[in-house]
């Protein structure tokens, strides 16, 4: 799959998504975003024109956390799956608690592709944020057979079929009817929406 298929299939993937989300490449300078869905625009009040091109950390302002930005960041250095709830600002300076989350996305190779980003507005109050969200999560989650959840693990993780497979010591066809029949278990729109499910249950 060429680079242009590569994220067209993301940005489909994402097109599709109910959730806030967007695709940024690591490979330019600043990682900046270069797809994001309606949902994003939606939730930020910026158009699609104002957010291609520019790094998340748009959205920061006066009163975001240092310390959470430093998680984020540490977990993009690491090209690992990382969560964090956060306080962005949206177009018209109203700040809200946006539960972020940030996995890579590497190719066959290995090589990191992208960033899939997904952002949700925390509306529960702040001294209940994490554990329910967890536990939610969670509970999602032992729905899937042990296969099922090792293939969304994997999956969360940045790995492309073909690397799970391998992982498995399955067929890349069983990986696809695995993570398949996880996303029909979770009731999961698509892989994105998956991908932020494990990531929120900590797996």
């Amino acid at each position: 799959m060429g680079v242009s298929d590569r994220i067209k299939a993301l940005a489909d993937m994402i097109a599709a998504s109910p959730i806030a989300a967007v695709v940024s490449d690591p490979r330019l300078k600043d990682n900046p975003i270069v797809d994001c869905n309606q949902a994003f625009v939606d939730l930020t009040g910026y158009s699609r024109g104002e957010i291609i091109g520019r790094n998340c950390r748009f959205l920061a302002g006066p009163e975001t956390e240092p310390d959470l930005t430093s998680l984020l960041r540490q977990g993009i250095v690491a090209r690992r799956p990382v969560m964090v709830e956060i306080v962005n600002y949206k177009k018209d300076g109203k700040p809200f608690r946006n539960a972020v989350m940030v996995a890579p996305i590497f190719d066959a190779t290995g090589e990191l592709e992208y960033f899939l980003g997904s952002q949700v507005e925390v509306i529960q109050d702040a001294s209940a944020r994490a554990n329910p969200r967890r536990k939610a999560a969670l509970a999602e989650i032992e729905k899937l057979t042990p296969r099922q959840r090792e293939a969304l693990k994997k999956m969360a993780s940045g790995k492309p079929n073909k690397q799970i497979a391998f992982d498995m010591n399955i067929s890349e066809r069983t990986v696809k009817m695995h993570i398949a029949d996880a996303l029909r278990a979770l009731g999961a729109p698509t892989r994105a929406d998956a991908i932020r499910l494990m990531v929120e249950a900590g797996l």
